[in-house]
């Protein structure tokens, strides 16, 4: 059982954190797209960001932040333009960002965090965003987590929202969360945004390594369409405000801390799975039996990431051949004879040798998640076993449908 429990809140459970979202007019569709979290106290900041060698003004931005100082008191989040590919005035732009919330937040610009989302190679409609910042100071809240959710998405159908809470030293302690991601996700950090809040008092080193061990867990371990974004970010703020004994060191607390955190990474990774651009439900591959947990993880993702295999499950088609070619090609040593492949509790491959099933029940099953309730019975899991090895590893993606093509094609048109 785990050693916490789900409570309301997102990322204004945790205390001492204020939360606000508005329209400022910087989406075409009238939505809302301006985003702020706030600690009411300086706080410890880590941050995970994309790899990807074409990066946006605001994940430079933070780089450089967090390597200067590792805390923070407010992230900025704009929705509708990307302020990649921009240039030297993109960056201008996410600098004047950050100076105009630390003036209206009567705080220094570099306790500031920006970042975005929306259309690559557009700079932020600066006019819409400088009359923005003052009505979403004023609009923070305690309870403005979900009003903060709304107003970071793009193509999502669904804001995506957790918290949780857990006892140290016999006091509660909670890490909330919210993220974005629908297309454009595959993550070596998906376009894929998400902010931690938490209460507890932790050092800033480990919770760099707590947030990066989570992200591998987590965001980095789901796939929809194998494209890698420009904007990538994934931070986490540790105010103290639990009043907890402070974790500066690895132990039972620190472990803890960081099993919740990466509780809360993987329910917002599994739902930006789902919530795939034409998506009709989530995929689950889970591999075991390799050499290490980053082997069975590479396996997994390969999978997961496997347009043929999404595509098989879109079509409720039990094609298990498509599974063990992925696995084949993840780039991990295995023994063939050793592969074992399952859908659901279907056994379809055992000793790489392949079995007889009932396939129509196969496709039933298929057909039972892609009508299953969101992030509840609407999930395939795919089980394979590839040895006798220690490692495993999951990950998760989505299936492969017509609207995925017709979103993207038309997507700035």
């Amino acid at each position: 059982m785990a050693d916490w429990q789900e409570i309301t809140g997102g990322i204004t459970a945790p205390r001492g954190y204020q939360a606000a979202g508005i329209t400022a007019g910087l989406k075409p569709s009238g939505l809302p797209d301006l985003a702020l979290i706030f600690s009411e106290v300086e706080a410890i900041a880590a941050g995970v960001f994309t790899t990807s060698q074409v990066k946006a003004a605001c994940v430079e931005y933070c780089r450089q932040r967090l390597q200067a100082k590792q805390s923070a008191r407010a992230i900025l989040c704009n929705a509708g333009q990307a302020n990649a590919a921009t240039g030297t005035q993109g960056y201008l732009d996410t600098l004047e960002s950050a100076l105009a919330v630390g003036q209206a937040l009567n705080i220094p610009s570099e306790s500031v965090l920006v970042a975005s989302t929306g259309v690559i190679g557009q700079r932020i409609k600066m006019d819409a965003l400088r009359s923005g910042i003052p009505k979403v100071v004023a609009a923070l809240s305690e309870t403005g987590s979900d009003a903060a959710a709304g107003a970071i998405i793009t193509t999502d159908l669904v804001t995506k929202s957790i918290a949780l809470e857990t006892t140290i030293s016999d006091r509660p302690v909670r890490i909330g969360g919210i993220a974005k991601g629908s297309g454009m996700i595959h993550p070596n950090m998906a376009t894929m945004l998400a902010f931690v809040t938490c209460d507890a008092v932790v050092s800033p080193h480990l919770w760099q390594q707590m947030l990066a061990r989570a992200a591998d867990r987590s965001f980095n371990s789901i796939t929809v369409d194998g494209d890698t974004s420009t904007n990538d970010s994934l931070i986490a703020l540790a105010n103290g405000q639990s009043r907890t004994p402070a974790i500066i060191e690895w132990g039972a607390e620190a472990e803890k801390l960081e099993a919740m955190l990466t509780a809360v990474c993987q329910h917002l990774a599994k739902a930006i799975a789902r919530d795939g651009e034409g998506a009709t439900c989530l995929i689950e591959v889970e591999v075991t039996g390799a050499h290490d947990e980053l082997s069975a993880r590479q396996i997994a993702r390969t999978i997961a990431g496997s347009s043929l295999v999404k595509s098989a499950i879109f079509g409720r088609d039990p094609n298990w051949g498509r599974i063990a070619a992925a696995a084949g090609r993840a780039g991990v040593p295995f023994e063939q004879e050793n592969l074992q492949i399952k859908l659901g509790d279907f056994l379809m491959l055992e000793n790489g040798q392949p079995l007889q099933f009932d396939r129509a029940a196969a496709s039933a099953y298929l057909k039972k998640a892609a009508a299953g309730a969101y992030l509840q019975q609407d999930t395939v899991l795919i089980s394979v076993n590839v040895g006798n090895g220690y490692g495993v590893g999951k990950a998760w993606g989505c299936d492969l449908s017509y609207d995925y093509v017709k979103i993207n094609a038309e997507y700035t048109t």
